[in-house]
């Protein structure tokens, strides 16, 4: 893989070379690689079919968590949240234990495994809330609850300069990955005042189907803002908006 420099960028193919543009600038490739035929149906290929068909279940479940999960991630991810989503839940399909090599799934893996996922690497929860919280999910109810004591915003949330500021939000997915379906449902406390000596308590609560049997995940995050001439802007477009994975419940 090389790098294209120059006042002309090239995309397409040319011989043997492959141009295209990537988050990471313009490159360009050499062609190779076995034969698609070969890969498809040469039995000394069994391994890498088994992989590819568990890599494809992986990214689609990471799509459909993160497709429920938008309208909050829209303010809080990072450029590379799609593969390293992919990477996590690859590790979910491997740590299915009911099906074959090559057909292990995300429904039948370990979903706790992406607990604490960060969807913005530029701003982890962990380094961002330092104010005690619950999360709680009622199956029954279909209730995910987010529940943090006052707290003093300057003290527990590290908050970046420019700051005038802040809103925690919360919600649950119920995810059915065989069917390719989800509800969500959001809360948030509005936007409050950093400088508050101490805010009140927040209970978010996010609504799902009540006696669900499908997979949960609850988010927590805290998103930044600053005023101007008593206009509310997302700082840094949202550069440092935190959001994490800190529920997930399979029944």
């Amino acid at each position: 893989m090389a790098r294209q420099s120059g006042i002309i960028k090239l995309k397409g193919t040319i011989g043997d070379i492959s141009f295209y543009k990537t988050s990471d600038g313009h490159l360009a490739r050499e062609k190779g690689g076995v034969d698609k035929n070969r890969i498809l149906n040469d039995p000394a290929f069994q391994r890498t079919r088994e992989n590819g068909a568990e890599f494809g279940r992986a990214g689609k479940g990471g799509k459909l968590v993160r497709n429920a999960l938008r309208i909050l991630m829209q303010n809080a991810k990072d450029k590379r949240v799609t593969s390293r989503l992919t990477k996590e839940m690859l590790v979910v399909v491997k740590s299915d234990t009911v099906n074959e090599r090559g057909l292990r799934t995300v429904q039948d893996g370990n979903l706790d495994l992406i607990n604490d996922f960060d969807f913005n690497i530029r701003g982890k929860l962990g380094n961002t809330l330092f104010s005690p919280y619950t999360a709680g999910f009622d199956r029954v109810t279909g209730e995910f609850t987010a529940d943090l004591a006052p707290f003093s915003p300057v003290v527990r949330i590290a908050a970046p300069g420019g700051t005038t500021h802040f809103r925690m939000i919360s919600g649950a997915a119920e995810l059915d990955f065989e069917n390719d379906l989800f509800v969500f449902d959001m809360d948030s406390s509005g936007i409050l005042p950093y400088t508050v000596p101490d805010t009140a308590a927040l209970n978010l609560v996010s609504t799902l189907t009540a006696n669900s049997t499908l997979p949960v995940v609850g988010v927590l995050g805290v998103e930044f803002y600053q005023e101007v001439n008593g206009e509310m802007y997302s700082l840094k477009n949202g550069m440092y908006n935190a959001l994490a994975i800190v529920l997930t419940d399979k029944q």
